[in-house]
C-alpha cells in the first residue's frame, strides 16, 4: 500500500479556491501534483461541512464517529478484564467450585 501524503490545509484551501474558481480539477492535479481524487475528495468534503451536501459526514462527525469508536473498544477491553478479575477473584476465594471433573 502507498504511503498516504498528507497536505498543510492551507495548500487544501487554496486549491479548493482555484477549482471553486473555475480550475479543472485535472489541470489543478497536475499543476500542483496532487491526485485528482484527492481533489475530488477535498471538493465533497468542504460541501458536506458547508451543509451544501447530506450523502456524508462533517468533518466534525467523523471525528466524533473515531472518538466515539475508540472509546466503545476500550470499554469492552475493560468490561472483559473486570469479568476475568471477577471470575479469578471467586475461584481464589471458593465462592464457586473450580472447574474439574472429578464432582
Amino acid at each position: 500500500m502507498a504511503k498516504r501524503r498528507t497536505y498543510p490545509l492551507e495548500f487544501r484551501r487554496r486549491i479548493l479556491e482555484l477549482a471553486r474558481a473555475g480550475r479543472s480539477v485535472s489541470e489543478l492535479s497536475r499543476e500542483f501534483e496532487v491526485a485528482r481524487q484527492s481533489i475530488m475528495n477535498w471538493l465533497k468534503q468542504d460541501d458536506l461541512d458547508a451543509g451544501k451536501r447530506t450523502d456524508g459526514l462533517k468533518t466534525e462527525e467523523h471525528k466524533e464517529l473515531v472518538h466515539l469508536r475508540r472509546e466503545n473498544k476500550r470499554l469492552k477491553m475493560e468490561a472483559e478484564i473486570l469479568s476475568k478479575a471477577a471470575a479469578w477473584f471467586a475461584r481464589e476465594t471458593n465462592a464457586i467450585p473450580n472447574k474439574s471433573s472429578d464432582s
